[in-house]
């Protein structure tokens, strides 16, 4: 997806460069840690993001390839710029979830099944409601923030063996889930 990029941004690019060394990564890990780093401005995401580059490749192609984009909140779908998404809490509760955005998440998965890519920068029941369903996404973001379970559930994300992009702290949130997707979406090789 080609873009125009504004001079700050590029700028904002050479000072995160400039701030943090990532030698060994490869270009869609780096792309993706420096996108997290733009849209939260913590360089602590450096050494935080847990991320595979044949995966995050998985999930470039899924997504270019028009596999649905599904969301828990509203606030990542604000955040992610390239295309249209698809809301979790837009979809009727059935009121058995212990949060409305796990409520959510089981009846998207029930509607669309396989292959979506998901993004999940708030809730953690939400992220724990995706990994305890019988149909298996093609790509997750799980960057839940907060102190109640979502270490826990970006843990047991890395451990279900999920094509996966996470990061290990009780850090995250919307911007930086959308964060995510969005350089998936804007990368170009080479750059």
């Amino acid at each position: 997806m080609t873009r125009s990029v504004h001079p700050i941004e590029v700028e904002s690019y050479s000072t995160i460069r400039g701030l943090v060394d990532l030698p060994d990564l490869g270009p869609l890990q780096r792309a993706v840690i420096e996108r997290v780093i733009h849209a939260t401005g913590d360089t602590g995401y450096a050494a935080d993001v847990v991320s595979d580059e044949s995966a995050l490749r998985q999930a470039r192609d899924a997504l270019l390839g028009g596999a649905p984009v599904i969301v828990d909140a509203h606030m990542v779908a604000a955040g992610i710029t390239s295309r249209a998404v698809l809301c979790a809490l837009d979809e009727p509760g059935d009121g058995k979830g212990p949060t409305r955005s796990a409520e959510g998440a089981r009846a998207m998965l029930q509607k669309l099944g396989a292959g979506a890519v998901w993004a999940i920068g708030c809730a953690p029941t939400a992220l724990f409601e995706l990994l305890g369903a019988p149909v298996a996404p093609a790509f997750v973001v799980g960057l839940p923030v907060g102190f109640v379970g979502a270490v826990e559930s970006k843990a047991a994300l890395r451990a279900s063996g999920i094509p996966c992009v996470t990061n290990k702290s009780t850090k995250g949130g919307s911007a930086a889930a959308a964060a995510v997707l969005n350089a998936l979406f804007y990368f170009e090789e080479g750059m």
